[in-house]
């Protein structure tokens, strides 16, 4: 049997909205460290920085949720909506910060900024497609779009891809926790082409099974 840590199903609803504030929680306290003079030499960056880490740690929990459901039985899926709001949410924070205490909104030197700097248009490219899956985060976009719901929520992994150019190319020398991170994008990325292969080996498995308990049946 597979271990999990089911909550009872009352429970469900309450754990969704407390996950939304404990994973904003990060972002008050840096906030709170900002305004109290508490970030260091250069404060904007190291804000800048640290909502953009988060971003990517909460988009890695969000393509964690289908190989954990997968390969261990664990079954998530109500709180992936909720991770991927909290990537959008860090990620439209990280561009806000960006672009007003950065660059102080003047878009002459953003374009500048972006001429030195390419891997920014990863990031500015990740951030459109995460506002498309944000805007359609809903029960009322799931019925209305219908099958092209799921075809516009699989840009989560050219989502992915961009974080991990624009997380890669940001600095000249990667650290160990950037490797870390762009591998798990990377292997996240893998694992969902390989899961159309692996889902049909496991169909393919039942089916002798199957049709061996059929004549069974019968008699």
């Amino acid at each position: 049997m597979a271990f999990s840590l089911a909550l009872p199903k009352r429970w469900q609803p309450a754990s969704v909205w407390a996950l939304y504030v404990v994973g904003l929680l990060p972002a008050a306290w840096q906030f709170y460290l900002g305004a109290t003079g508490d970030l260091g030499a250069d404060p904007v960056k190291t804000f800048e920085l640290f909502l953009g880490l988060w971003a990517i740690r909460f988009l890695l929990l969000t393509l964690a949720i289908t190989p954990a459901r997968d390969l261990l039985g664990w079954n998530y899926l109500r709180y992936r909506r909720a991770l991927g709001l909290l990537c959008f949410y860090y990620a439209l924070m990280h561009f806000a910060v960006y672009m007003i205490l950065d660059q102080a909104l003047i878009l002459s030197a953003v374009l500048d900024d972006v001429i030195k700097r390419p891997f920014i248009m990863f990031g500015m490219a990740g951030l459109t497609m995460l506002l498309a899956l944000a805007v359609t985060s809903n029960n009322f976009s799931i019925k209305r779009l219908g099958k092209k719901w799921i075809w516009l929520h699989r840009l989560i992994y050219i989502i992915a891809a961009c974080g991990a150019l624009h997380f890669a190319l940001s600095t000249k020398v990667l650290s160990g926790e950037q490797y870390i991170y762009i591998g798990l994008l990377i292997a996240m990325i893998l694992y969902r082409s390989y899961r159309p292969i692996m889902m049909e080996r496991r169909r393919a498995a039942r089916r002798p099974a199957t049709a061996a308990a059929s004549p069974t049946k019968a008699a």
